[in-house]
């Protein structure tokens, strides 16, 4: 039985830079753990397995406000309908496009962080990523107060990371990672360094280039996982078999996601497709209307049987179709 993350690539085949496919595939506690693994410090020495433990079960998506005063809403953030959020010309809601927390020990005591993700289709969108970058983790350092800590208990904020990663970065960048944080710079010295008094803001950016040779393991996978251009299917072969990264639930425990929302999906279709088989059965006449209406129907489940893991041979015995016409579908999908 096929993961969520895998499902979520079928999902996403051709559109993994659109925003909703992005943030979806990104939030999956494996594909975290990766960036974790290469961004922050903390667990640079630390299995990815494990580091997978270490996340924490609020993984929010789009539901976090960062303005003032919107971040410690006791009740998620809509995402869909009408929004009371402000917005930022070019930018939607100003929400964090994933938002979670993670725990690793140290010298016998739990600390918890609290992790930014973001994904940018541009490098330079009108603005220096890097200075948003700290905008947003200042606005997670100061919305701990009354949560993470209350008073002037300033020793318990919370360390946070906000982690950027920009796709389709210029080819004299390339592949790339870069790391802006705070540190102590002696003028006189004297004062002793207690990093983790001030170890408490870093902005990591991670630049994705598919033309560049450069990079390390995680901008390979990265480039692998949210590249437009590749099959779900080869995606799935190349971060199993190159990354080891699992694919499969054998043990079936997880709620494949992509199920729920392809039901949807072709919920949606077939509406869709009766309105056109209508409107166009109006101008071309009944037969022809009827016909692209079960065209739209016999899309929309093939496309949800193929997010299951389906082969073509499988989907066109449980559809009663012979294979060419859902070989023509596929096409009609890819194009």
């Amino acid at each position: 039985m096929k993961n969520e993350l895998a499902g979520d690539l079928t999902l996403a085949e051709g559109k993994s830079q659109y925003d909703t496919y992005c943030k979806r595939i990104l939030a999956n506690k494996i594909i975290l753990a990766w960036i974790l693994k290469y961004a922050a410090e903390e667990f640079k020495d630390m299995p990815i397995s494990q580091i997978k433990t270490c996340i924490g079960s609020d993984i929010r998506i789009s539901e976090v406000s960062v303005l003032p005063g919107r971040t410690n809403l006791r009740e998620p953030e809509k995402i869909t309908g009408e929004s009371e959020e402000d917005s930022v010309p070019g930018e939607g809601e100003l929400c964090y496009d994933i938002r979670f927390s993670v725990y690793y020990a140290r010298q016998k005591e739990r600390i918890k962080l609290i992790i930014n993700v973001e994904a940018q289709k541009e490098f330079r969108p009108g603005y220096s990523i890097t200075t948003r970058g700290i905008f947003y983790g200042a606005r997670m350092l100061s919305a701990q107060k009354g949560i993470e800590f209350t008073g002037r208990d300033y020793d318990n904020i919370r360390k946070v990371y906000s982690i950027w990663i920009c796709m389709n970065a210029p080819d004299y960048i390339g592949n790339a990672i870069s790391e802006y944080s705070i540190c102590k710079k002696d003028r006189v010295p004297g004062i002793p360094d207690e990093k983790k008094a001030y170890d408490k803001l870093t902005v990591v950016m991670i630049c994705l280039n598919p033309d560049s040779k450069k990079g390390n393991r995680l901008t390979k996978m990265l480039g692998v996982l949210l590249a437009p251009g590749i099959k779900a299917k080869a995606k799935i072969h190349q971060l199993e078999n190159e990354f080891d990264i699992p694919m499969e639930n054998d043990m079936g425990e997880e709620l494949n996601q992509m199920c729920n929302l392809s039901d949807y999906v072709e919920e949606i279709g077939i509406k869709k497709g009766i309105e056109q088989g209508i409107e166009q059965g109006i101008e071309r006449g009944r037969e022809e209307g009827i016909e692209q209406g079960r065209e739209q129907l016999l899309t929309q489940q093939v496309l949800k049987k193929l997010s299951r893991g389906k082969s073509v041979s499988e989907i066109a015995g449980e559809l009663e179709a012979d294979e060419d016409t859902i070989y023509r579908i596929l096409e009609k999908i890819d194009q």
